[in-house]
C-alpha cells in the first residue's frame, strides 16, 4: 500500500497554484476550490455519497477544476489529541493520493464546521471545506 506524501503547508512548491479541498465526513463531504494567487476559496457544494460512489463524484470535481493539489481537513479534539475521525480523514487523504496521484496536504480543521454553521452557511460541509482551504492558502 502506498502512503500519501502528506505535507505541511510550508513545503508547498510555488508551482502548485490551484487547490481543491475536502471536508471529509462519513455521510457528506464538503468541497471547495481556490487558488494561491487570490488567496481565496469558493464552496462547491457537498458530495452525498460513500465508498466508491464518493470517489466517482470526486473524480468529476477533479476533472472539472483540474487542481494542482488536494487539501483535506483533519479533525482533532480541542486539546489537539487525535480521535476516530482523525484516522478516517487521514485514510481518506491516502485514498485520494492513491487514486488520483495528486499531492495531498492536511489542515487541522478544528472548529471549521462550527464556524461555518455560526456564519449561517446553507451547506455547512462546503463552507467548512472553504474555511479549511482559506486557512491553508493563508499559511502559504
Amino acid at each position: 500500500m502506498s502512503v500519501a506524501p502528506v505535507s505541511t503547508p510550508m513545503s508547498v512548491p510555488a508551482t502548485l497554484s490551484t487547490f481543491i479541498a475536502f471536508d471529509f465526513g462519513e455521510k457528506r463531504t464538503g468541497v471547495a476550490v481556490g487558488n494561491r494567487l487570490l488567496g481565496t476559496a469558493q464552496p462547491q457544494g457537498s458530495i452525498h455519497a460513500q465508498g466508491d460512489a464518493r470517489f466517482v463524484q470526486i473524480a468529476k470535481a477533479l476533472q472539472e477544476w483540474q487542481p494542482d493539489a488536494i487539501v483535506i481537513g483533519v479533525p482533532y479534539h480541542p486539546d489537539g489529541a487525535a480521535h476516530e475521525n482523525t484516522a478516517r480523514a487521514k485514510k481518506f487523504g491516502r485514498q485520494l493520493h492513491g487514486r488520483f496521484k495528486l499531492p495531498v496536504f492536511e489542515v487541522d480543521e478544528r472548529y471549521s464546521t462550527t464556524e461555518a454553521i455560526a456564519s449561517g452557511a446553507k451547506d455547512a460541509d462546503a463552507a467548512s471545506a472553504c474555511i479549511i482551504l482559506e486557512q491553508f492558502l493563508r499559511s502559504l
